[in-house]
């Protein structure tokens, strides 16, 4: 349920000996653990304390799209429908223990488990099991703009627009108490991973619902959230922590942790310290070059994983000069990705051509990487047929994260320098980057893109279709009949084989328009703590603690 994770990470300084700076930087470090120990972040028995890198947007799933927001709610505190099984892209019964399709593909009949506890809270107490109705409130809220508790997404539901769902899904109906039945308008292959998504498919409580809309106070799904899932949420610190208890009633076994911990811990440097101190158990995200810090640790290891993950520049089709194609041809022939790779991911990250990651099928590996610095020349021609007269264009990145942002903008500024394209770097807090740049109030941006179901359409509908420009998810504001044409037919069709033949030619076409600029494959990194067992690396880069525990 991805989500963009925008490229991130302060740059790393250089060392000399007359240099304090790295004296400094580590008793600042020394000294952020020591204030986060005595707020009480300090690891206990039975307790599970994860370093994440920034805050969550909020807790009502459906309304956002990154990373952390996702661990912060996704499989933390909501179930859905439908599971992916731990570890792969393999579709699994989650609330509905079973389902049916009819033979056309239109009608899908969801048998709901029974006995599911919601959770109980200090601002709510269930006085009944999950049921069909608490179902039909989660889509209809989504799907129907007059639904009462529709307007209370402030962000709007990004990926129920941006993947084209109200158009898909007919109706939701109420069969019995433990039965539904979804109505759809066409055939589409990819239905049950895209439900099985937490951004679309979290499962809330519409006896909850309707105690906050007796109170005036519907925004409160998003403040003081109400799941089924395996941790209960307890409170949240602004840009400090987010703590859960165990879900002692969870369906699915309870949780082999009492509590659940997110140390919201920006400065990557603080965040090798604390999980060098024990502080923290796990660490998300981790930056590139953090992995030599703990070769000789025997306490922690640096888990490697290659996710269906991809980093891409969004050029914006809708300003002047970057909606000639060959102004984007350019700027993608003009980077060195050789140094880019290593300056930036250490070397842990391989170069991308097109914009679907190679471990997810229909994946083209015969498109060529374009980047050539050797051919600056051809790329300098390109620039001047485009028509660009020298403005300034504004490279917008964020501040924090798992790569150094600034660093990476830089090298692409030096970059496009050598070509005569002239930019400017704008840094920009996390929440306020995808709001601008999905309006699209932006020159240029980098973001990476984590698949969220295994399904090719999970990389092309939210980010490249037309739909999604409205969405906010389209970051290109790129909007081609043609390309929504073939991953419609795609979306539409059973055949795997006709569906690869489809998705080929989509990725082509949008390496031969330049919709946007793929960068790299990176690697994901998480730090583990030798005391930590049963954690399995998502394909999708987002974390499961459900099957966690702490030795």
């Amino acid at each position: 349920m991805i989500r963009p994770c925008q490229e991130r990470t302060q740059r790393k300084p250089k060392m000399t000996k007359k240099s304090p700076l790295p004296i400094r930087r580590a008793a600042v470090a020394a000294a952020a653990v020591a204030l986060l120990a005595a707020a009480g972040l300090t690891h206990a028995a039975g307790t599970l304390t994860v370093c994440t890198e920034s805050s969550p947007d909020g807790f009502d799933i459906v309304q956002y799209e990154s990373l952390v927001t996702q661990d912060a709610a996704g499989l933390t505190l909501y179930d859905q429908l439908l599971h992916f099984k731990p570890g792969s892209t393999e579709v699994v019964p989650g609330l509905a223990e079973k389902w049916t399709v009819s033979p056309d593909g239109l009608t899908y009949t969801f048998t709901l488990r029974k006995g599911v506890k919601w959770h109980s809270t200090p601002w709510f107490k269930p006085t009944r099991d999950f049921d069909a109705d608490d179902v039909l409130f989660s889509f209809q809220r989504m799907a129907d703009k007059k639904h009462p508790a529709h307007g209370v997404a402030k962000n709007g539901y990004i990926y129920w627009t941006g993947m084209e769902m109200s158009s898909l899904v007919k109706s939701v109906t109420k069969v019995d108490a433990h039965t539904v039945r979804f109505e759809l308008t066409r055939p589409e292959a990819p239905f049950l991973a895209n439900i099985a998504m937490s951004s679309i498919g979290s499962i809330s409580s519409a006896e909850y619902a309707a105690q906050l809309q007796k109170a005036g106070r519907l925004d409160a799904l998003n403040t003081q959230p109400v799941g089924t899932g395996p941790f209960v949420f307890k409170s949240y610190q602004k840009d400090a922590v987010v703590r859960f208890t165990a879900n002692k009633a969870y369906w699915g076994g309870a949780p082999k942790v009492d509590n659940l911990v997110l140390a919201i811990t920006t400065d990557p440097n603080v965040r090798v310290q604390k999980l060098k101190a024990g502080e923290c158990l796990i660490g998300t995200n981790m930056k590139p070059d953090t992995a030599s810090v703990f070769d000789q640790d025997p306490n922690v290891k640096m888990l490697r994983s290659s996710p269906l993950l991809t980093a891409y520049i969004a050029p914006n089709h809708k300003r002047k000069f970057l909606s000639d194609k060959r102004l984007r041809e350019a700027l993608w022939l003009a980077l060195d990705k050789k140094t880019y790779i290593q300056s930036v991911y250490g070397g842990n990250a391989r170069p991308a051509a097109s914009f679907l990651p190679p471990g997810i099928w229909s994946f083209e590996a015969s498109l060529a990487e374009r980047s050539n610095p050797a051919a600056l020349d051809k790329a300098r021609a390109l620039v001047k047929a485009s028509g660009y007269d020298g403005s300034e264009l504004v490279i917008v990145t964020r501040i924090g994260g798992s790569i150094d942002g600034k660093r990476a903008a830089e090298l692409m500024q030096a970059d496009w320098a050598r070509i005569g394209v002239k930019t400017r770097v704008q840094m920009m807090e996390w929440g306020e980057l995808l709001k601008r740049t999905g309006k699209g109030e932006h020159d240029l941006t980098f973001l990476s893109w984590a698949g969220d179901n295994g399904d090719p359409d999970n990389f092309f509908t939210p980010n490249l279709s037309c739909s999604a420009v409205d969405s906010g998810g389209n970051k290109s504001q790129w909007c081609h009949p043609g390309f929504d044409a073939l991953i419609a037919t795609a979306r539409k069709t059973a055949d795997p084989k006709k569906r690869t033949e489809l998705y080929r030619k989509a990725q082509k076409l949008v390496y031969d328009e330049v919709a946007l600029i793929p960068t790299v494959y990176p690697v994901n990194m998480t730090a583990l703590n030798k005391k930590v067992s049963g954690f399995v690396p998502s394909p999708f880069s987002w974390n499961d603690f459900r099957s966690v525990s702490v030795k």
